[in-house]
């Protein structure tokens, strides 16, 4: 490299060097200690909810008029990927689903785009129609969760307690929004006794009318009473249910008290519409979530002193209990991966020791914490925090970015025994490798390129492996071009002997094999091209995955009964799945929900929506090999005893959520025909022998009770449907009417018919409808009351109504494979479909697409910046087909990495599969200047290739046992686990291949003969 000299410069500044080693690991020391802790990258969670009610509407008229109108006006927004929705009687939830490639400011604008859209459209509702109801925060998470118990207290005042815990919680520094669960609100209910009223000849609605004025609040003005103003208050309101036990009433002219026509009590919503309980006890949950940007160690120990002081000061008979502690899982997590960055840091010091002796191998160990430092100091000035992610990319360069400085200090070394004095052993360092050693890192850094700008949710959550890494290999140039140097002529001997001319035995054997290489060079070139045949053939059988299961001891019990299912009953039958882990050896603890999915404690969870016929327990268990026992007794014990009812037993995910791994969509346009089509689909896959029990996200029908008024009669008798539907729902569900204003809280006031009344179908027909004048008259003599079928919940997909078959996997094997063997059915299956019908791959397989798409899209641009560094380099089209040449044959590798030890090919292997490509090259394109080098000095071309390819040697194999054995702390990791085997395979294998089959390439390519005394020379 011709110009400015950064090593002499470094040596002719000595003091403003060491200034700048030192001032470098203080930061990054300080810096350290100031990254954030997280146990995950964050990511976006691209989804938006819309709600709108619509009382007493049907299931068809809240499609036609409410869900497909704001579906079909949200496919205008730019950003949409798809919406997916259900939609029950009156009631219709939109989730909007952005495309993958939406984030930051796109996102935001995205979510402001849906709530225009759908509030120009809203003066088009139907008259009635409730909402809209956004929530775009869809992917908070409340990290620590506490669960509060009674014993010896009501649920109400438990609430209070709960209530000022969480007003003190919010005074803790960092502390960002709260969530109360499980807690109910109360109300007093008005059980009217249809038959009194009647036989009194008392309007319900009447009574009704006379508690609401008698409760309102209403201004009474102000007297200006010379220098003062007095207001007037007006007395009257309800302040407890006593209030409304001492009333008297005048209607219709008759006079009696509230007492004597309606039982009167205060309890909680009946039915619930959610409930929380802790080891199958009820209780009342606090959720708290951290601020944005806070540390989250830190807040975690804010938090737990403050819960400490908080408890004490709570009366006997309140229990907290801890459910979810994030900030102790990310310290464990953190402590984890830093002991494997460690081991991986006094791995590689040891190969540097070893394979360059003592001072020489401090030189490179001393570049290690230099880097590390330097690191530290972007990470905190880019915002990136300690997690699985950031800690895996220092470990995997840990390996890369000792090669510079392995290269400087070799350099120096061979410097030092040709006879040249320190100082000049460092400068001709530079000037011979620099420049090659800056191309190699870029290449490298080049490699990693589609992660860095893959815009989808898996590359975001993976983005921090790209800057890491790129920062580290640019980092470790500098140090080996500037620090290095320094380091080497403190710590190296100012000459050092010249090695003996005979070559050690294992050079010797190397060589040999060289030679043989090369003079069989078609042979060997055959023999690497029949490998790579192999590999792609062989890749073929390693299986596919996206992101792999966590390594957190918590399991998910996802409960699904039929749709039109109670919430009681989900309550009976979570009741007794929960019996189970009473008493479990390997359970720790349990937490359950019912009506609804758990809040959304770790960032990844697919997070349930709100239904009645859902729960959803988190036990945490004692470990991995306990959660593996505890999630085989659940499924058996959900084979034995639940039978009809949708059971899933599964862990953590790692990565974007997916949900049930494997799902096929059937899609169209008529809902009976979509559900007779996804049976048919149900029975074409259900043979697969590692196929679970096939489920439905919806399908079966559910019964309805129709009222069929007779206009006529009811006309004659003054009375219209809304009069009837009114009097039914205040009847059987029950109506708000008025509060009681009790503290902080407003208890409802409901009128609804007495429990025989409104439970029992039966005594539907003798339901007695009040008419003008005080007459009263039986429902069924305006009106036919009949059953009939109807679907309680539809699903619907880009508009279409869409059932999603889905399967659990049996056994250890994934997704992809199941979805690939399967493909021939399916595409047979989906051939004799109606028009307009399809079938479509959900699940992990359409996940992994998503996050892999854009790689592929990405991977020319890789292309493009690796050829260009490498031509700059190389001036030469012929050199760099040759440095390219060697990179496709890493697959070699891989597969011999990941096929024996049976690890999948993961989205982080496809990753590390890539890395590779620069890894291979930047060996290479070294190795091919320093063929021209020798070329140049004027040896021959043939004993040039030997002699670089020697010389070369023993620091590209150096580079490959630090870079492979640096990973071995990180192969044993779930999630690194696929990535680690991959690149030590493709490293290792590539190595070799450099050493010999690109010499015996260089040879062909240029048609270099063996001169006749080329053993000879080769030797010398």
């Amino acid at each position: 490299m011709n110009g400015l000299n950064l090593s002499d410069w470094a040596l002719r500044h000595r003091s403003f060097i060491w200034y700048l080693m030192i001032a470098a690991v203080i930061a990054g020391a300080l810096s350290y200690t100031r990254l954030g802790r997280e146990e995950d990258p964050s990511f976006d969670i691209k989804t938006m909810v819309v709600q709108v009610q619509w009382p007493g509407a049907t299931l068809d008229e809240t499609i036609n008029q409410v869900t497909d109108r704001i579906e079909k006006e949200l496919q205008q927004v730019g950003a949409l990927d798809y919406t997916r929705s259900y939609t029950k009687p009156g009631s219709a939830t939109i989730l909007v689903n952005f495309k993958d490639t939406t984030n930051g400011r796109a996102l935001t604008d995205a979510f402001y785009q849906v709530r225009k859209h759908v509030n120009d459209i809203w003066s088009t509702m139907p008259s009635g129609v409730q909402g809209p109801f956004f929530n775009d925060e869809f992917g908070d998470v409340y990290g620590n969760i506490y669960a509060f118990t009674a014993d010896g207290i009501n649920f109400r005042q438990l609430r209070d307690y709960v209530e000022s815990v969480r007003d003190r919680v919010l005074s803790v520094p960092n502390a960002g929004k709260t969530q109360i669960l499980g807690a109910l609100d109360e109300v007093i209910y008005l059980d009217f006794d249809t038959a009194r009223l009647s036989s009194l000849g008392v309007d319900r609605q009447a009574v009704i009318a006379s508690l609401q004025a008698q409760n309102t609040v209403s201004a009474a003005g102000v007297i200006q009473a010379g220098q003062d103003r007095v207001s007037v208050r007006v007395g009257g309101g309800f302040k407890s249910e006593e209030d409304l036990r001492a009333i008297n009433l005048r209607v219709n002219d008759r006079f009696f008290r509230l007492s004597d026509v309606a039982t009167i009590t205060r309890g909680y919503e009946d039915p619930p519409s959610q409930l929380f309980r802790f080891d199958g006890k009820p209780a009342i949950g606090l959720a708290v979530a951290m601020a944005p940007n806070g540390n989250l160690l830190q807040f975690g120990e804010d938090l737990k002193k403050a819960m400490t002081e908080i408890t004490g000061t709570l009366p006997v008979g309140v229990g907290v209990h801890l459910v979810s502690d994030q900030p102790a899982i990310v310290e464990e997590a953190i402590s984890g991966f830093t002991q494997a960055l460690l081991e991986a840091v006094i791995i590689v010091m040891a190969v540097s020791f070893v394979s360059l002796g003592l001072r020489a191998g401090l030189v490179v160990a001393i570049s290690i914490p230099l880097v590390l430092a330097i690191v530290f100091l972007v990470m905190e000035y880019t915002g990136i925090s300690l997690q699985r992610i950031s800690l895996g990319a220092l470990i995997i360069a840990l390996g890369l970015l000792v090669d510079d400085a392995m290269i400087t200090v070799e350099m120096m070394i061979s410097r030092l025994e040709e006879g040249d004095t320190l100082g000049k052993a460092a400068t001709y360092a530079f000037t011979s490798t620099a420049f090659p050693m800056l191309t190699g890192t870029l290449v490298t850094v080049a490699g990693f390129i589609p992660i860095g700008l893959n815009s989808s949710s898996a590359g975001q959550y993976t983005f921090t492996l790209f800057v890491v890494i790129a920062v580290a290999l640019l980092t470790s140039w500098i140090v080996a071009v500037l620090f290095a140097p320094l380091l080497g002529v403190s710590i190296l001997p100012k000459s050092m002997k010249k090695h003996d001319e005979k070559p050690s035995f294992f050079a010797g054997m190397f060589k040999s094999i060289l030679l043989a290489c090369m003079r069989w060079r078609w042979l060997t070139i055959a023999v690497c091209l029949a490998l790579l045949g192999a590999s792609v053939v062989g890749m073929g059988h390693v299986q596919q995955q996206f992101f792999p299961s966590s390594d957190r001891p918590e399991l998910l019990v996802d409960m699904t009964l039929p749709q039109n299912s109670t919430i009681a009953e989900t309550k009976t039958q979570m009741d007794r799945l929960e019996k189970t882990l009473d008493g479990d050896a390997d359970v720790e603890r349990w937490s359950s929900y019912v009506g609804q999915g758990a809040v959304r404690f770790y960032l990844p969870l697919d997070q349930q929506l709100a239904n009645p016929f859902f729960g959803q327990a988190v036990v945490v268990t004692k470990g991995i090999e306990a959660r593996d026992r505890v999630k085989a007794k659940l499924d058996a014990l959900a084979r034995e005893q639940f039978v009809g009812i949708d059971i899933l037993v599964h862990p953590l995910e790692l990565g974007p959520p997916v949900g049930r791994p494997v799902q096929y969509r059937v899609s169209g346009t008529d809902i009976q025909e979509v559900r007779a089509q996804a049976v048919k689909l149900a029975g074409v896959i259900a043979d697969d022998p590692n196929l679970g029990t096939i489920t439905y996200d919806w399908n079966e029908p559910g019964r309805v009770l129709r009222v069929e008024v007779d206009q006529n009669k009811a006309r004659l008798l003054g009375v219209t449907s809304q009069d009837i539907a009114s009097i039914l729902n205040g009847t059987l569900a029950g109506s708000a009417f008025t509060q009681v204003r009790d503290n902080i809280y407003l208890v409802n006031v409901v009128g609804r018919a007495t429990a025989d009344q409104r439970n029992s179908v039966e005594t539907l027909e003798n339901l007695q409808i009040s008419l003008t004048g005080g007459t009263v008259v039986p429902l069924r003599a305006v009106a036919n009351i009949g059953y009939d079928l109807e679907q309680p919940i539809v699903w619907r997909r880009s508009r279409l109504p869409t059932i999603t078959v889905r399967a659990a996997l049996v056994g250890d094997i994934q997704p992809a494979t199941v979805v690939q063997r399967l493909q021939p059915k399916i595409d047979t299956f989906a051939k004799q479909l109606p028009d307009h019908y399809k079938v479509e791959i959900g699940g992990a397989v359409e996940e992994a697409g998503k996050g892999q798409s854009p790689i592929i899209q990405i991977v020319p641009i890789m292309l493009l910046v690796m050829i260009t560094v490498l031509m700059i380099q190389l001036q030469s089209f012929q050199k760099l087909f040759l440095v390219i040449s060697v990179a496709p044959l890493g697959l070699i590798g891989v597969v011999l990495g990941l096929l024996p030890f049976h690890q999948p090919l993961g989205f982080v292997a496809i990753l590390g599969v890539l890395a590779l490509i620069g890894i291979i090259i930047r060996n290479s394109v070294i190795l091919v200047k320093q063929i021209e080098d020798h070329e140049k000095e004027g040896q021959d071309r043939w004993d040039a290739v030997v002699t670089a390819t020697v010389h070369r040697m023993r620091p590209i194999l150096l580079t490959a046992a630090a870079a492979s054995l640096g990973m071995i702390p990180i192969a044993r990791e779930v999630f690194w686990g696929p990535m680690a085997y991959a690149m030590i395979g493709g490293i290792l294998v590539a190595t070799l291949l450099t050493l010999l089959f690109l010499p015996a390439l260089y040879v062909t390519w240029y048609r270099i003969k063996e001169p006749k005394e080329g053993a000879s020379q080769g030797a010398r």
